[in-house]
């Protein structure tokens, strides 16, 4: 069944690039599809006023963010409680205390299988999964504060229902993408742990010492590319909260001017959509954290990538059509390239 679930993760993923990337290709014969899916992408001010139909106000981005925070954080408690009582990253002296504590009848005698029946690999994969889930919930817990506090959407703007299903399904896979390779050994010790509550009730289950610094110490035993990922993962998290906060300021004051403003600042002095270029920064700092080695999350990565270039580029020919004083050294979203 995990093979079947990151079978269909990394087929959701390849068939959310290919058409991208093919209506992306410089051939007229592909400019009906290229049309379609901008169509489907189009959202906010690249959107005509009059495109109104199968649309849903912009403001309900919110959803994502809200089914984020829920998903993902489900997911981040789960397989940290898995990895703490299944996956244990001992110390060999802590394994030794577990020992002497089981034959002085001190812990339960399911704490000692586990510490031996766990292959040393698989308690660092599902560690490092911990740790990709945990980053996970810090973007998304920021994004529906911006989304709630510092953006402020205009009543008209709105986005194609296609893009809004896609956005529902994309927080949805990504999450699962980061822990995809045991996420159902998690679903199986949650359901088996909610089962034993219910059938034994709280004073029967099988008890033991909780010690909080075998619950967090795991992560810290992680590899140097985990905090490398993560220095880059802030990097990009801290650029785009600043970059958000431009524009939701650019948005009061049009309400003042009723016209749109060029925003300047932070790297808007490098590319017209940098708050595209740090969620791409966010996700390769996910892959790097992750090892590189997971084809499912460079998949993930490829999705993001390959879909913020293709909206970035028809934001850039909008503020290029909109503003005849456009910067003209600013590129779409990659600097210096693209």
């Amino acid at each position: 069944m995990e093979i079947e679930l990151v079978g269909l993760l990394r087929v959701a993923w390849i068939a959310g690039i290919l058409p991208l990337l093919v209506a992306s290709l410089p051939f007229r014969r592909l400019s009906r599809l290229h049309e379609a899916l901008m169509g489907f992408a189009k959202r906010g001010k690249i959107m005509h006023s009059s495109s109104s139909k199968f649309t849903v106000p912009q403001r309900f981005f919110t959803h994502f963010y809200t089914l984020a925070v829920v998903w993902t954080g489900l997911l981040l408690a789960a397989t940290w409680i898995y990895a703490y009582k299944m996956a244990p990253m001992a110390s060999e002296p802590f394994l030794y205390s577990s020992i002497a504590s089981h034959l002085t009848g001190g812990s339960h005698p399911f704490t000692l299988h586990r510490s031996r029946s766990t292959p040393l690999k698989h308690r660092y994969v599902v560690w490092k999964s911990v740790f990709l889930l945990l980053l996970m919930e810090i973007q998304v817990l920021r994004r529906l504060y911006e989304n709630i506090y510092v953006f402020n959407y205009s009543p008209s703007a709105r986005m194609h229902i296609f893009g809004y299903l896609t956005g529902l399904f994309f927080y949805t896979a990504a999450p699962l993408s980061l822990c995809s390779n045991f996420v159902v050994e998690v679903y199986e010790f949650s359901a088996n742990q909610v089962s034993e509550f219910i059938v034994r009730g709280k004073d029967h289950m099988a008890s033991g010492e909780f010690d909080w610094w075998e619950f967090v110490n795991p992560l810290m035993k992680l590899g140097w590319h985990h905090w490398i990922g993560a220095i880059i993962f802030f990097w990009g998290w801290i650029h785009q909260h600043q970059c958000h906060r431009i524009l939701g300021s650019l948005r009061e004051c049009r309400e003042e001017s009723h016209e749109y403003v060029v925003p300047h600042g932070n790297w808007f002095e490098l590319v017209s959509c940098p708050h595209y270029l740090a969620e791409i920064v966010i996700y390769a700092g996910l892959v790097v954290a992750s090892g590189g080695s997971d084809v499912t999350i460079w998949l993930l990565f490829g999705f993001v990538v390959v879909n913020l270039v293709f909206v970035a580029a028809e934001t850039h020919r909008w503020y290029h059509s909109k503003f005849d004083d456009y910067p003209q050294s600013r590129y779409a979203v990659i600097p210096f390239f693209f």
